[in-house]
């Protein structure tokens, strides 16, 4: 009997057991819940950064092939410019190699137009030559201040002493006087025969000039007469001047209104009057031999290294060089 009550005792603890279990299977099933709600809030939160993560992925592999884009463009204008380069490169060698031949060019040019300008200086120094070859050493006629009767002025021009051709204040011209002005008709002649001279001159002209005594419009008179007159005897001692090449004469009056020395001494008015011989040479002779030049460039000779056009022919030997202040 002792051993069944103890039993029954026992069934009634358990009784009293249970309540305390479900407690603690409810705060297990709590517990557990409140787990899988952490892990989820986890995962939660864990696949936003994730998400973030591979936004964040593809905007740099975006921004990646932007400037894979970009490298790639670059090189390509890398390329260009370099093949440019070259290319420009190789035009400045060209336009180095123009410019030498340009210089060269240019320089033969400028030995032409030097030439020009000597060739007047040469004329001038043949006429003056002829002339004192004929003179000799001889001082008839000089003038009293012992100046040359005949002398290349600082314009180019032949100067000639009024002394030696005429007497004050007169217009017929002396004896020794025609014997110059025969041997300067010869000079000229022989002068004007020669082609290569023949064509770079225009005129030449014979100029009368006074000292300032006297009214102007007697001293423009008096020199038109003293150039005419030189001109007439230069035609009447050799008739074939005329003939052959009369169309290139012609005589001018400068009065007094061109004198070479301005002080108001004997020597001064001396020294200005004179009859003086200009050589005008043609205008067109410097634009023709330009466009020779040009021409020449045209054609390409300056390539072949020979098809510059040949200079003007000097007249007669080698001319000398200008005296200072000479005029071209």
């Amino acid at each position: 009997m002792r051993a069944r009550r103890r039993l029954i005792a026992d069934d009634e603890n358990l009784q009293h057991i249970w309540p305390s279990f479900t407690d603690v299977t409810a705060t297990m099933a709590l517990i557990m819940f409140v787990l899988v709600l952490l892990s989820y809030v986890r995962n939660l939160i864990a696949s936003q950064e994730l998400g973030a993560y591979q936004a964040e992925i593809a905007r740099s592999e975006d921004e990646l092939r932007v400037l894979s884009l970009d490298l790639a463009r670059t090189g390509k204008e890398l390329a260009t410019g370099r093949s440019r380069l070259a290319i420009s490169e190789g035009e400045l060698a060209l336009q180095r190699t123009l410019l030498a031949e340009n210089a060269r060019e240019l320089e033969t040019l400028r030995g032409r137009l030097s030439s020009i300008a000597l060739l007047r200086v040469d004329v001038l120094n043949k006429v003056k030559t002829a002339i004192e070859a004929v003179l000799g050493e001889s001082s008839a006629g000089a003038p009293s201040s012992g100046a040359p009767l005949v002398r290349i002025g600082d314009n180019g021009n032949i100067v000639i002493n009024e002394g030696l051709v005429f007497e004050y204040n007169s217009f017929e011209i002396k004896p020794e006087g025609k014997r110059l002005i025969a041997t300067l008709a010869r000079a000229l002649e022989g002068v004007l025969g020669d082609a290569n001279v023949r064509d770079y001159v225009d005129a030449i002209v014979v100029q009368g000039h006074t000292d300032d005594r006297g009214s102007s419009s007697f001293n423009r008179e008096l020199s038109a007469k003293r150039a005419n007159a030189v001109l007439d005897d230069m035609f009447a001692a050799n008739p074939a001047l005329e003939q052959s090449y009369g169309s290139f004469f012609a005589a001018s009056a400068f009065s007094e209104f061109r004198p070479l020395d301005t002080q108001g001494t004997e020597p001064a008015y001396e020294r200005n009057r004179r009859i003086e011989i200009s050589v005008v040479l043609k205008d067109a002779t410097i634009p023709k031999l330009i466009e020779q030049y040009m021409q020449a460039a045209r054609e390409g000779g300056a390539a072949s290294g020979g098809g510059a056009p040949a200079a003007p022919p000097a007249a007669g030997a080698a001319a000398p060089a200008p005296a200072p202040g000479a005029a071209p």
